[in-house]
């Protein structure tokens, strides 16, 4: 296109003005030449402008990356009390304007992560987290981006509870910092702390327990009791010549395998306290023998696996057990019975709440320690043969809130009897027993992370009801 310019020399003033045609004029104001912001541009702006907000208000440090970034929006460092601590998270900002995230519900949503970005992050030597943004509802949501998604699993599920962006994830955001290898370093704790529940609980023993003398090995005195007429009893030991047992001997069973004449009733305190290791040794497993025949008739215990179970009532029927919590009145289903996807008439398996129990002397005070965890079998009664899966797949669902019910559950059940005989119409017993104390509390500095609970696992999109969560 060709223009023709005329100049003229204005009035006296020394000026030229130019004679614009109207190609000059289409030259230069052509709507194609306007530059243009687009609103994806200036939200994303915002997102990124929000979040660094955010981390500022959290006690983090935050820089935002130049334009040419391709996939790290900002890097957060942690601080500790103002103090910067030379711990940096590399930060990924997905900002909308108002649109729901893909199955979004009241608990929690899904988002699919681009695999251009996964490509690019994987060779990255910051922990990375990925930050989204909603401007509608001033929501934030993060979640950490393991090194090990692949292109075929980029589906990762928010919650929308623990996955705040807020003050309540600085620890978790700090710990993300730690090196999974090697012995890596301190991190301070950063928010508030929390009150922990400790799986113990203290004994309060018989004051007088029966020491005999008997002329039987341990072998040789079961006999002996599994061919009497009466039902025999297990809650004793024998060491050497020597027989012990919270109950008197002289009115059981056990009569038949002591020197009558040689029992003798000795405060409880000589033993349980006694100096010598291999005392504490047998008066611990005397104590496992007495809760043993205490429980005999509620759980079972199993030899392989060294651990109680809850006794099922009937073979492929679920039992369950109602007790005050640390806060109502609940129930769980102690015994639970799955059934088949395919076939619901079919029994999978069934699972037992279950503990593995240790009598532990912490100075003056016994102690019975406990590790909930599950058993399971094929109907109730038979040992599932092959539970290993099963377990694991039950563990990883458990976090610190399902153990820290699971351990409230078992004080309930074991302090039972005793609320029981406490009652208005309860009628009065000498038989002995071990009396369970109250699990202690400790204050911790800071809340232990959620995600750090057990192994790493894949979060479900599907929400488990709360029962489930607790003890399921």
């Amino acid at each position: 296109m060709q223009f023709h310019v005329t100049y003229v020399r204005a009035g006296g003033g020394g000026e030229i003005q130019p004679k614009m045609l109207n190609g000059v004029l289409e030259l230069f104001y052509s709507q194609a030449m306007t530059k243009t912001i687009t609103s994806n541009q200036l939200l994303g702006e915002i997102g990124e402008a929000a979040v660094r907000l955010r981390f500022l208000n959290m006690g983090f440090q935050f820089d935002g990356r130049s334009r040419l970034e391709a996939g790290i929006d900002g890097i957060a460092e942690v601080m500790a009390n103002g103090k910067p601590l030379a711990r940096m998270i590399a930060v990924q900002v997905k900002a909308t304007e108002s649109s729901r995230y893909a199955s979004e519900d009241d608990v929690g949503f899904t988002y699919l992560l681009r695999p251009d970005d996964l490509a690019y992050w994987r060779g990255s030597n910051l922990p990375i987290i990925i930050v989204l943004y909603r401007r509608s509802d001033e929501t934030y949501f993060w979640k950490g981006v393991s090194a090990d998604h692949s292109r075929e699993d980029r589906k990762i599920y928010f919650d929308k509870k623990t996955d705040i962006l807020d003050v309540n994830a600085v620890d978790r955001l700090a710990e993300l910092t730690v090196p999974k290898a090697g012995f890596g370093y301190y991190v301070p704790p950063l928010g508030g702390g929390e009150e922990a529940l400790v799986n113990i609980f203290p004994l309060t023993l018989p004051a007088e327990m029966f020491v005999a003398s008997t002329p039987y090995t341990p072998q040789q005195a079961l006999a002996i009791l599994f061919d009497a007429d009466e039902s025999p009893r297990f809650d004793w030991v024998i060491k050497g010549e020597a027989f012990w047992s919270f109950s008197d001997p002289r009115g059981n069973t056990c009569h038949r395998i002591v020197d009558s004449d040689q029992v003798e009733g000795i405060d409880t305190t000589f033993l349980a306290f006694h100096e010598d290791h291999d005392e504490q040794n047998t008066f611990s497993y005397l104590l496992r023998k007495m809760f043993d025949h205490q429980v005999r008739s509620e759980l079972v215990w199993n030899k392989d696996r060294k651990l109680y179970y809850f006794r099922a009532n009937s073979e492929n029927t679920s039992r369950t057990f109602s007790y005050e919590s640390s806060k109502k009145r609940t129930s769980t289903e102690v015994v639970n019975v799955s059934f088949s996807k395919i076939d619901k008439s079919r029994v999978d398996f069934v699972r037992h709440h279950a503990f593995i129990p240790r009598f532990e002397r912490i100075f003056d005070q016994w102690y019975l320690a406990i590790n909930p965890t599950y058993f399971f079998t094929t109907n109730g009664f038979i040992p599932h043969s092959y539970p290993g899966a099963l377990l694991a797949g039950k563990k990883r669902l458990d976090n610190s809130a399902s153990l820290r019910g699971q351990v409230i559950m078992w004080h309930r059940f074991l302090t039972q009897s005793d609320r029981d005989a406490a009652g208005l119409f309860a009628e009065t017993s000498s038989v002995p027993r071990l009396k369970f104390g109250e699990p202690p509390t400790v204050a911790l500095a800071t809340r232990v992370p959620e995600d750090v609970w057990g192994s790493p696992k894949k979060a479900t999109t599907e929400t488990e009801s709360k029962q489930e969560r607790l003890f399921g």
